[in-house]
Protein backbone atom coordinates (compact mmCIF):
# COMPACT_ATOMS: atom_id res chain seq x y z
CA UNK A 1 0.00 0.00 0.00
CA UNK A 2 1.32 3.76 -1.02
CA UNK A 3 1.99 6.26 1.59
CA UNK A 4 1.36 10.01 1.17
CA UNK A 5 4.25 11.85 1.05
CA UNK A 6 5.21 13.29 3.75
CA UNK A 7 5.52 17.41 3.41
CA UNK A 8 8.22 19.14 5.00
CA UNK A 9 8.52 22.69 5.13
CA UNK A 10 11.73 23.24 3.57
CA UNK A 11 13.51 26.32 1.94
CA UNK A 12 13.99 24.55 -1.19
CA UNK A 13 9.57 24.68 -1.93
CA UNK A 14 10.05 28.84 -1.75
CA UNK A 15 12.94 28.44 -4.21
CA UNK A 16 10.83 26.64 -6.70
CA UNK A 17 8.19 28.18 -6.47
CA UNK A 18 9.40 31.77 -7.18
CA UNK A 19 11.27 30.70 -10.47
CA UNK A 20 8.09 28.59 -11.29
CA UNK A 21 6.21 31.79 -11.11
CA UNK A 22 8.41 34.42 -12.25
CA UNK A 23 11.50 32.92 -14.28
CA UNK A 24 12.14 36.18 -16.32
CA UNK A 25 12.25 38.65 -12.96
CA UNK A 26 14.89 40.96 -12.13
CA UNK A 27 17.73 39.92 -9.32
CA UNK A 28 20.27 43.14 -9.53
CA UNK A 29 23.81 43.74 -8.29
CA UNK A 30 24.95 47.24 -7.88
CA UNK A 31 25.04 49.04 -11.20
CA UNK A 32 27.46 45.50 -12.20
CA UNK A 33 25.41 42.49 -12.58
CA UNK A 34 22.41 41.27 -13.99
CA UNK A 35 20.45 37.82 -13.73
CA UNK A 36 16.75 36.68 -14.11
CA UNK A 37 14.75 34.04 -11.09
CA UNK A 38 16.24 31.35 -13.72
CA UNK A 39 19.93 32.50 -13.78
CA UNK A 40 19.93 32.87 -9.75
CA UNK A 41 18.15 29.05 -9.61
CA UNK A 42 21.48 27.43 -11.51
CA UNK A 43 23.39 29.47 -9.69
CA UNK A 44 22.26 28.31 -6.10
CA UNK A 45 22.14 24.55 -8.00
CA UNK A 46 25.69 25.17 -9.22
CA UNK A 47 27.05 26.79 -5.61
CA UNK A 48 25.39 23.54 -4.35
CA UNK A 49 27.41 21.22 -6.39
CA UNK A 50 30.44 23.07 -5.67
CA UNK A 51 30.20 23.37 -1.78
CA UNK A 52 29.52 19.08 -1.93
CA UNK A 53 32.90 19.30 -3.40
CA UNK A 54 34.27 20.91 -1.13
CA UNK A 55 33.68 18.81 2.04
CA UNK A 56 30.28 20.37 2.96
CA UNK A 57 27.68 17.87 3.69
CA UNK A 58 24.52 17.83 6.08
CA UNK A 59 25.14 20.19 9.23
CA UNK A 60 28.63 21.47 7.87
CA UNK A 61 28.79 25.50 9.06
CA UNK A 62 28.94 27.19 6.64
CA UNK A 63 30.17 31.28 6.98
CA UNK A 64 29.47 33.81 4.68
CA UNK A 65 31.47 37.34 4.87
CA UNK A 66 29.49 39.50 2.41
CA UNK A 67 27.92 42.90 1.55
CA UNK A 68 24.52 42.50 0.57
CA UNK A 69 24.69 40.99 -3.01
CA UNK A 70 23.42 38.67 -5.75
CA UNK A 71 25.59 36.30 -3.79
CA UNK A 72 24.57 36.52 -0.41
CA UNK A 73 20.73 35.39 -1.97
CA UNK A 74 22.56 32.18 -3.67
CA UNK A 75 23.97 31.57 -0.13
CA UNK A 76 20.53 32.14 1.94
CA UNK A 77 19.46 29.14 -0.78
CA UNK A 78 21.91 26.71 -1.53
CA UNK A 79 23.68 26.50 1.91
CA UNK A 80 20.38 25.36 4.22
CA UNK A 81 18.95 23.18 1.35
CA UNK A 82 21.89 20.91 1.29
CA UNK A 83 21.12 20.44 4.94
CA UNK A 84 24.49 22.09 5.82
CA UNK A 85 24.24 25.44 8.00
CA UNK A 86 24.45 28.89 6.68
CA UNK A 87 26.52 30.95 9.22
CA UNK A 88 25.94 34.33 8.61
CA UNK A 89 28.69 36.70 9.42
CA UNK A 90 28.03 40.08 11.00
CA UNK A 91 31.17 41.78 9.81
CA UNK A 92 30.69 44.59 11.42
CA UNK A 93 31.95 42.94 15.15
CA UNK A 94 35.20 43.66 16.37
CA UNK A 95 37.80 41.40 15.34
CA UNK A 96 37.91 39.64 18.46
CA UNK A 97 34.29 38.78 18.47
CA UNK A 98 33.97 37.93 14.90
CA UNK A 99 36.80 35.19 16.12
CA UNK A 100 34.59 34.44 18.86
CA UNK A 101 31.58 33.32 16.99
CA UNK A 102 33.51 32.14 14.36
CA UNK A 103 34.96 29.74 17.01
CA UNK A 104 31.71 28.71 18.57
CA UNK A 105 30.24 28.38 15.19
CA UNK A 106 32.99 25.64 14.60
CA UNK A 107 32.58 26.80 11.04
CA UNK A 108 34.44 24.35 8.04
CA UNK A 109 33.69 26.63 5.18
CA UNK A 110 33.91 30.64 4.84
CA UNK A 111 32.98 32.26 2.29
CA UNK A 112 34.30 35.44 1.85
CA UNK A 113 34.03 38.91 -0.08
CA UNK A 114 37.58 40.77 -1.02
CA UNK A 115 37.10 43.46 1.20
CA UNK A 116 37.04 41.39 4.73
CA UNK A 117 39.73 38.82 3.24
CA UNK A 118 42.69 41.26 5.22
CA UNK A 119 40.26 40.87 8.29
CA UNK A 120 40.27 36.87 7.97
CA UNK A 121 43.21 36.47 7.01
CA UNK A 122 44.46 38.12 10.69
CA UNK A 123 42.47 35.47 12.41
CA UNK A 124 42.78 32.73 10.19
CA UNK A 125 45.48 30.83 12.02
CA UNK A 126 42.92 30.42 15.04
CA UNK A 127 40.36 29.49 13.03
CA UNK A 128 40.96 25.77 13.69
CA UNK A 129 38.22 24.18 12.13
CA UNK A 130 38.09 25.95 9.07
CA UNK A 131 38.90 23.63 5.81
CA UNK A 132 38.43 25.51 2.69
CA UNK A 133 37.75 29.64 2.06
CA UNK A 134 36.33 30.98 -1.38
CA UNK A 135 37.19 34.43 -1.94
CA UNK A 136 33.98 36.49 -4.06
CA UNK A 137 34.92 39.23 -6.07
CA UNK A 138 33.14 41.46 -8.35
CA UNK A 139 36.32 41.88 -10.46
CA UNK A 140 40.22 40.54 -9.92
CA UNK A 141 40.94 37.89 -7.26
CA UNK A 142 43.28 39.38 -4.35
CA UNK A 143 46.34 38.14 -3.38
CA UNK A 144 46.03 35.86 -0.17
CA UNK A 145 47.27 33.06 1.79
CA UNK A 146 44.29 31.72 2.44
CA UNK A 147 42.65 30.05 -1.39
CA UNK A 148 43.23 30.07 -4.97
CA UNK A 149 39.71 29.57 -5.40
CA UNK A 150 37.29 32.50 -6.37
CA UNK A 151 33.53 32.35 -5.74
CA UNK A 152 33.00 33.07 -9.78
CA UNK A 153 34.90 30.57 -11.33
CA UNK A 154 33.83 27.84 -8.99
CA UNK A 155 30.71 28.49 -9.86
CA UNK A 156 31.50 28.00 -13.82
CA UNK A 157 33.09 24.90 -13.15
CA UNK A 158 29.97 23.15 -10.86
CA UNK A 159 27.43 21.07 -12.00
CA UNK A 160 24.01 22.88 -12.96
CA UNK A 161 22.29 19.75 -11.87
CA UNK A 162 22.74 19.30 -8.16
CA UNK A 163 19.65 17.27 -6.75
CA UNK A 164 18.46 19.31 -3.11
CA UNK A 165 17.34 16.61 -0.71
CA UNK A 166 14.03 16.00 1.11
CA UNK A 167 15.01 15.67 5.52
CA UNK A 168 13.06 17.17 8.11
CA UNK A 169 12.20 20.32 8.78
CA UNK A 170 13.31 21.14 11.88
CA UNK A 171 16.93 20.82 10.47
CA UNK A 172 18.88 23.75 11.17
CA UNK A 173 18.70 25.94 8.37
CA UNK A 174 20.56 29.19 9.74
CA UNK A 175 22.80 30.29 12.49
CA UNK A 176 23.98 34.34 13.47
CA UNK A 177 24.85 36.22 16.60
CA UNK A 178 23.48 38.93 18.70
CA UNK A 179 25.53 42.01 18.61
CA UNK A 180 26.75 41.17 22.31
CA UNK A 181 25.60 44.63 23.69
CA UNK A 182 25.95 43.05 27.30
CA UNK A 183 28.29 40.07 27.15
CA UNK A 184 30.25 37.97 24.43
CA UNK A 185 27.37 37.40 21.56
CA UNK A 186 24.89 34.45 21.91
CA UNK A 187 24.50 31.84 18.87
CA UNK A 188 20.30 32.18 17.23
CA UNK A 189 19.19 29.30 15.02
CA UNK A 190 16.99 28.91 13.07
CA UNK A 191 15.15 25.62 11.27
CA UNK A 192 13.98 25.17 7.68
CA UNK A 193 10.12 24.90 9.20
CA UNK A 194 11.09 28.66 11.20
CA UNK A 195 11.71 30.03 8.45
CA UNK A 196 9.45 28.69 5.70
CA UNK A 197 6.11 29.79 8.22
CA UNK A 198 7.97 33.11 8.75
CA UNK A 199 7.95 33.50 4.96
CA UNK A 200 4.78 32.88 4.49
CA UNK A 201 3.39 34.76 7.51
CA UNK A 202 5.17 38.08 6.65
CA UNK A 203 4.06 37.89 2.86
CA UNK A 204 0.43 37.84 4.47
CA UNK A 205 1.31 40.80 6.15
CA UNK A 206 3.17 43.17 3.48
CA UNK A 207 0.78 41.93 0.90
CA UNK A 208 -3.01 41.46 3.24
CA UNK A 209 -2.80 43.74 5.99
CA UNK A 210 -3.69 47.53 5.62
CA UNK A 211 -1.23 49.83 6.34
CA UNK A 212 1.33 52.49 4.84
CA UNK A 213 3.86 50.30 3.49
CA UNK A 214 1.38 47.83 2.02
CA UNK A 215 3.01 46.09 -1.07
CA UNK A 216 -0.14 46.54 -3.87
CA UNK A 217 1.20 47.40 -7.39
CA UNK A 218 2.70 45.37 -10.37
CA UNK A 219 5.36 46.91 -10.22
CA UNK A 220 7.01 47.25 -6.70
CA UNK A 221 10.97 46.55 -6.48
CA UNK A 222 12.83 45.58 -3.38
CA UNK A 223 15.93 46.81 -1.95
CA UNK A 224 17.65 46.06 1.21
CA UNK A 225 18.94 48.35 3.27
CA UNK A 226 19.54 46.09 6.45
CA UNK A 227 22.80 44.08 6.01
CA UNK A 228 22.04 40.61 5.22
CA UNK A 229 24.14 39.25 7.89
CA UNK A 230 21.51 40.62 10.22
CA UNK A 231 18.51 38.32 10.68
CA UNK A 232 18.30 36.73 7.34
CA UNK A 233 17.70 40.64 6.19
CA UNK A 234 14.37 40.58 8.60
CA UNK A 235 13.47 37.54 5.89
CA UNK A 236 12.26 39.75 3.26
CA UNK A 237 14.46 38.27 0.98
CA UNK A 238 12.87 35.48 0.93
CA UNK A 239 9.08 37.27 1.05
CA UNK A 240 10.35 38.70 -2.04
CA UNK A 241 11.17 35.59 -3.59
CA UNK A 242 8.01 33.78 -2.87
CA UNK A 243 6.32 37.15 -4.62
CA UNK A 244 8.24 37.60 -7.42
CA UNK A 245 9.47 41.02 -6.82
CA UNK A 246 12.19 42.47 -8.84
CA UNK A 247 14.99 42.17 -5.76
CA UNK A 248 17.89 45.27 -6.17
CA UNK A 249 21.20 43.97 -4.26
CA UNK A 250 22.94 47.35 -3.24
CA UNK A 251 26.59 45.86 -2.24
CA UNK A 252 28.49 47.71 0.53
CA UNK A 253 25.89 51.10 1.80
CA UNK A 254 26.80 54.37 0.09
CA UNK A 255 24.42 57.31 -0.05
CA UNK A 256 25.13 58.09 -3.68
CA UNK A 257 24.70 54.80 -4.51
CA UNK A 258 21.57 53.89 -2.47
CA UNK A 259 19.74 56.99 -4.58
CA UNK A 260 21.04 56.10 -8.08
CA UNK A 261 19.70 52.38 -7.49
CA UNK A 262 16.18 53.81 -6.32
CA UNK A 263 15.78 56.03 -9.15
CA UNK A 264 17.63 53.85 -11.82
CA UNK A 265 15.98 50.55 -10.91
CA UNK A 266 13.11 52.14 -9.68
CA UNK A 267 12.93 50.87 -6.23
CA UNK A 268 9.75 50.90 -4.12
CA UNK A 269 10.29 48.69 -1.00
CA UNK A 270 13.29 48.90 1.32
CA UNK A 271 13.74 48.34 4.75
CA UNK A 272 16.44 49.66 7.55
CA UNK A 273 17.03 51.01 10.97
CA UNK A 274 16.47 55.01 11.91
CA UNK A 275 20.12 55.76 11.10
CA UNK A 276 20.57 54.60 7.76
CA UNK A 277 17.16 56.27 7.36
CA UNK A 278 18.45 59.34 8.99
CA UNK A 279 21.69 59.21 6.51
CA UNK A 280 19.73 59.00 3.17
CA UNK A 281 17.39 61.88 4.39
CA UNK A 282 20.33 64.14 5.66
CA UNK A 283 22.38 63.80 2.06
CA UNK A 284 19.36 64.13 -0.42
CA UNK A 285 19.88 67.78 -2.22
CA UNK A 286 18.14 70.91 -1.19
CA UNK A 287 14.47 70.05 -3.21
CA UNK A 288 14.68 66.53 -4.04
CA UNK A 289 12.32 64.37 -3.29
CA UNK A 290 11.33 60.46 -4.23
CA UNK A 291 8.46 59.33 -6.24
CA UNK A 292 7.21 57.50 -3.01
CA UNK A 293 9.74 54.86 -1.45
CA UNK A 294 8.13 53.02 1.06
CA UNK A 295 10.56 52.03 4.21
CA UNK A 296 10.09 49.66 6.64
CA UNK A 297 12.07 50.57 9.89
CA UNK A 298 13.11 48.46 12.67
CA UNK A 299 15.70 48.03 14.86
CA UNK A 300 15.41 51.07 17.21
CA UNK A 301 12.37 53.12 17.87
CA UNK A 302 11.37 55.70 14.46
CA UNK A 303 11.32 58.82 15.45
CA UNK A 304 8.37 60.82 14.51
CA UNK A 305 10.64 63.62 13.20
CA UNK A 306 12.43 61.65 10.78
CA UNK A 307 9.41 60.23 9.96
CA UNK A 308 8.27 63.96 9.05
CA UNK A 309 11.24 64.56 7.49
CA UNK A 310 11.15 61.87 5.33
CA UNK A 311 8.03 62.08 4.19
CA UNK A 312 8.23 65.29 3.02
CA UNK A 313 11.20 63.73 0.77
CA UNK A 314 8.60 61.15 -0.66
CA UNK A 315 10.08 58.51 1.63
CA UNK A 316 6.91 56.43 3.77
CA UNK A 317 7.62 54.68 6.34
CA UNK A 318 6.32 52.37 8.92
CA UNK A 319 7.88 51.11 12.33
CA UNK A 320 7.97 47.55 12.80
CA UNK A 321 9.43 45.32 15.53
CA UNK A 322 11.09 41.97 15.98
CA UNK A 323 14.40 41.10 17.49
CA UNK A 324 17.36 38.39 16.37
CA UNK A 325 16.04 35.60 18.85
CA UNK A 326 12.90 35.94 17.01
CA UNK A 327 13.66 35.85 13.03
CA UNK A 328 12.67 38.74 13.48
CA UNK A 329 9.13 39.61 12.63
CA UNK A 330 6.54 40.33 15.39
CA UNK A 331 5.25 43.62 15.12
CA UNK A 332 3.96 46.51 12.89
CA UNK A 333 2.73 49.57 12.69
CA UNK A 334 -0.66 48.01 10.69
CA UNK A 335 -3.94 49.89 10.31
CA UNK A 336 -6.77 48.00 11.67
CA UNK A 337 -9.71 47.79 9.21
CA UNK A 338 -12.04 50.24 11.31
CA UNK A 339 -8.64 52.50 11.73
CA UNK A 340 -8.87 53.22 8.21
CA UNK A 341 -10.04 56.31 8.19
CA UNK A 342 -9.14 58.34 10.79
CA UNK A 343 -6.87 61.36 9.99
CA UNK A 344 -3.46 61.56 8.52
CA UNK A 345 -2.07 62.59 11.95
CA UNK A 346 -3.58 59.47 13.30
CA UNK A 347 -2.75 57.44 10.90
CA UNK A 348 1.10 58.68 11.39
CA UNK A 349 0.72 58.22 14.96
CA UNK A 350 0.14 54.56 14.29
CA UNK A 351 2.37 53.50 11.63
CA UNK A 352 5.49 54.63 13.94
CA UNK A 353 3.95 52.84 17.16
CA UNK A 354 5.54 49.41 17.29
CA UNK A 355 2.33 48.15 16.67
CA UNK A 356 0.43 45.16 16.39
CA UNK A 357 1.28 41.80 15.70
CA UNK A 358 2.12 39.83 12.48
CA UNK A 359 0.13 36.76 11.93
CA UNK A 360 0.84 33.70 14.24
CA UNK A 361 1.93 35.30 17.14
CA UNK A 362 0.95 36.93 20.27
CA UNK A 363 2.13 39.53 22.08
CA UNK A 364 1.58 40.06 25.80
CA UNK A 365 2.62 42.93 27.87
CA UNK A 366 3.68 41.86 31.88
CA UNK A 367 4.98 42.83 34.79
CA UNK A 368 7.29 41.06 37.17
CA UNK A 369 4.18 38.63 37.99
CA UNK A 370 3.12 37.90 34.74
CA UNK A 371 0.06 39.99 34.83
CA UNK A 372 -0.62 42.37 31.77
CA UNK A 373 -0.47 45.52 32.03
CA UNK A 374 -3.40 47.78 31.82
CA UNK A 375 -4.12 48.97 28.11
CA UNK A 376 -3.87 52.70 29.24
CA UNK A 377 -0.68 53.38 27.48
CA UNK A 378 0.73 54.28 30.66
CA UNK A 379 1.00 50.89 32.92
CA UNK A 380 4.72 49.50 31.96
CA UNK A 381 5.83 46.06 31.28
CA UNK A 382 7.93 43.54 29.45
CA UNK A 383 6.74 42.14 25.79
CA UNK A 384 6.98 39.21 26.06
CA UNK A 385 5.99 37.08 22.85
CA UNK A 386 4.88 33.57 21.05
CA UNK A 387 5.33 32.53 17.39
CA UNK A 388 6.46 29.22 15.16
CA UNK A 389 9.62 30.67 14.37
CA UNK A 390 11.35 32.08 17.53
CA UNK A 391 14.47 30.57 18.19
CA UNK A 392 14.28 27.22 20.22
CA UNK A 393 18.02 28.16 22.31
CA UNK A 394 20.75 29.82 22.14
CA UNK A 395 23.45 27.54 20.68
CA UNK A 396 25.34 25.50 23.60
CA UNK A 397 24.51 28.32 26.10
CA UNK A 398 21.30 26.25 28.59
CA UNK A 399 21.47 28.95 30.86
CA UNK A 400 20.71 31.85 28.91
CA UNK A 401 18.09 29.65 26.84
CA UNK A 402 16.67 29.20 30.67
CA UNK A 403 16.08 33.04 31.21
CA UNK A 404 15.10 33.71 27.48
CA UNK A 405 11.92 31.22 27.67
CA UNK A 406 11.37 31.54 31.49
CA UNK A 407 6.93 31.26 31.61
CA UNK A 408 7.29 29.62 28.25
CA UNK A 409 7.20 32.91 26.61
CA UNK A 410 10.04 34.37 24.79
CA UNK A 411 11.62 37.34 27.05
CA UNK A 412 12.59 39.85 24.60
CA UNK A 413 13.83 42.70 27.24
CA UNK A 414 11.82 45.37 26.33
CA UNK A 415 9.90 47.62 28.39
CA UNK A 416 6.50 49.05 26.25
CA UNK A 417 2.78 50.11 27.16
CA UNK A 418 -0.12 49.09 25.21
CA UNK A 419 -3.21 50.90 24.00
CA UNK A 420 -7.04 49.92 24.53
CA UNK A 421 -6.93 49.18 20.38
CA UNK A 422 -4.05 46.53 21.18
CA UNK A 423 -1.15 48.83 19.79
CA UNK A 424 1.92 48.46 21.73
CA UNK A 425 4.49 51.61 21.87
CA UNK A 426 8.20 50.43 23.09
CA UNK A 427 8.97 52.49 25.76
CA UNK A 428 12.61 51.58 26.65
CA UNK A 429 15.13 48.50 26.95
CA UNK A 430 15.36 47.05 30.25
CA UNK A 431 18.44 47.95 31.00
CA UNK A 432 17.86 51.88 29.27
CA UNK A 433 14.76 52.77 31.09
CA UNK A 434 16.11 56.03 33.96
CA UNK A 435 14.84 54.86 36.86
CA UNK A 436 14.82 58.15 38.79
CA UNK A 437 13.21 59.13 42.55
CA UNK A 438 10.59 55.76 42.37
CA UNK A 439 9.64 56.79 39.19
CA UNK A 440 10.66 55.03 35.73
CA UNK A 441 11.33 57.50 32.92
CA UNK A 442 11.25 56.58 29.34
CA UNK A 443 14.44 57.22 27.30
CA UNK A 444 12.88 57.01 24.24
CA UNK A 445 9.82 58.98 24.90
CA UNK A 446 12.11 61.74 25.44
CA UNK A 447 13.73 60.88 21.97
CA UNK A 448 10.78 61.15 20.43
CA UNK A 449 9.66 64.21 21.62
CA UNK A 450 13.32 65.90 21.58
CA UNK A 451 13.18 65.20 17.42
CA UNK A 452 9.94 66.85 16.42
CA UNK A 453 12.61 70.26 17.73
CA UNK A 454 13.25 71.77 14.39
CA UNK A 455 17.45 71.93 15.55
CA UNK A 456 17.10 68.25 16.36
CA UNK A 457 18.45 66.48 14.00
CA UNK A 458 19.68 63.25 16.58
CA UNK A 459 19.06 62.31 20.27
CA UNK A 460 20.24 59.92 22.29
CA UNK A 461 18.72 59.83 26.11
CA UNK A 462 20.73 57.67 29.02
CA UNK A 463 20.32 57.56 32.92
CA UNK A 464 23.04 58.58 34.89
CA UNK A 465 23.96 58.33 38.59
CA UNK A 466 22.90 60.55 40.68
CA UNK A 467 23.34 60.64 44.34
CA UNK A 468 20.13 61.82 45.68
CA UNK A 469 17.52 60.33 42.95
CA UNK A 470 19.92 57.40 41.94
CA UNK A 471 19.56 58.35 38.35
CA UNK A 472 19.16 61.04 36.54
CA UNK A 473 17.97 61.51 32.29
CA UNK A 474 20.88 63.08 29.85
CA UNK A 475 19.92 64.27 26.27
CA UNK A 476 22.86 63.81 24.41
CA UNK A 477 22.31 66.06 20.89
CA UNK A 478 23.32 66.09 17.00
CA UNK A 479 21.69 69.33 15.84
CA UNK A 480 21.11 70.42 12.18
CA UNK A 481 23.69 71.95 10.04
CA UNK A 482 24.49 75.23 11.58
CA UNK A 483 22.26 75.41 14.34
CA UNK A 484 23.04 75.00 17.97
CA UNK A 485 19.91 74.48 20.26
CA UNK A 486 19.93 76.13 23.86
CA UNK A 487 19.36 74.17 26.96
CA UNK A 488 16.59 76.81 27.44
CA UNK A 489 15.38 76.17 24.07
CA UNK A 490 15.09 72.58 24.74
CA UNK A 491 13.52 72.44 28.41
CA UNK A 492 11.19 74.88 26.93
CA UNK A 493 10.73 72.42 23.69
CA UNK A 494 9.85 69.38 26.08
CA UNK A 495 7.78 71.93 28.75
CA UNK A 496 4.88 71.88 26.10
CA UNK A 497 4.76 68.53 26.16
CA UNK A 498 4.14 68.37 30.38
CA UNK A 499 1.46 70.57 29.87
CA UNK A 500 -0.12 68.34 27.21
CA UNK A 501 0.27 65.37 29.86
CA UNK A 502 2.59 63.26 27.58
CA UNK A 503 5.34 63.15 30.06
CA UNK A 504 5.42 64.22 33.37
CA UNK A 505 7.94 67.27 34.57
CA UNK A 506 9.88 64.97 36.34
CA UNK A 507 11.43 63.35 33.23
CA UNK A 508 12.56 66.05 31.28
CA UNK A 509 16.57 66.18 31.63
CA UNK A 510 18.67 68.16 34.05
CA UNK A 511 21.20 68.40 31.32
CA UNK A 512 21.53 68.51 27.38
CA UNK A 513 24.46 67.73 25.68
CA UNK A 514 25.46 69.05 22.30
CA UNK A 515 27.71 66.44 20.39
CA UNK A 516 29.12 66.61 16.35
CA UNK A 517 28.12 62.16 16.54
CA UNK A 518 26.56 59.92 18.17
CA UNK A 519 28.19 56.58 18.61
CA UNK A 520 26.52 53.26 17.27
CA UNK A 521 26.85 49.53 17.07
CA UNK A 522 27.87 47.14 14.30
CA UNK A 523 23.84 47.14 13.12
CA UNK A 524 23.75 51.00 13.15
CA UNK A 525 21.88 51.05 16.87
CA UNK A 526 22.66 54.14 18.75
CA UNK A 527 25.56 52.42 21.41
CA UNK A 528 23.94 53.81 24.83
CA UNK A 529 26.25 51.03 26.44
CA UNK A 530 29.59 53.70 25.29
CA UNK A 531 27.37 56.72 25.93
CA UNK A 532 26.66 55.24 29.44
CA UNK A 533 30.91 54.95 30.02
CA UNK A 534 31.33 58.51 28.37
CA UNK A 535 28.89 60.22 30.58
CA UNK A 536 28.45 58.33 33.89
CA UNK A 537 32.02 58.85 35.20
Amino acid sequence: MSEAYNYQLLLKHILEYGVNYAPKQEVVYRDLRRFTYRDIYERVHRLASALEELGVKKGTKVAVLDWDSNRYLECYFAIPMMGAVLHTVNVRLSPEDLLYTMQHAEDEVVLVYKDFVPLVESISDKLDTVKNYVVMTDDTMPETKLTDIEYEEMLKKASPNYEFPDFDENTMATLSYTTGTTGRPKGVWFTHRKLVLHTLAGSVALTGIRSPLRLTGDNEVYMPLTPMFHVHAWGVPYMSWLLGLKHVYPGRYEPQMIAKLVLTEKVTYSHCVPTILQMIVDNLPEGFKFPGWKVLIGGAKLPKGLALRAREKGIYTMAAYGMSETCPALTGGFLKPHLLNVDEEKKLDLSIKTGIPFPLVYVRVVHDDFTDVKPDEQDMGEVVVRAPWLTDSYLKDPEKTKELWEGGWLHTGDIAVMDEEGYITIVDRLKDVVKSGGEWISTLTLENLLSLHPKVREVAVIGVPDEKWGERPLAIIVPMPGEKPTQEELREHLMKFVEEGKITKWAVPDRFEIVDEIPKTSVGKIDKKVLRQMYSR
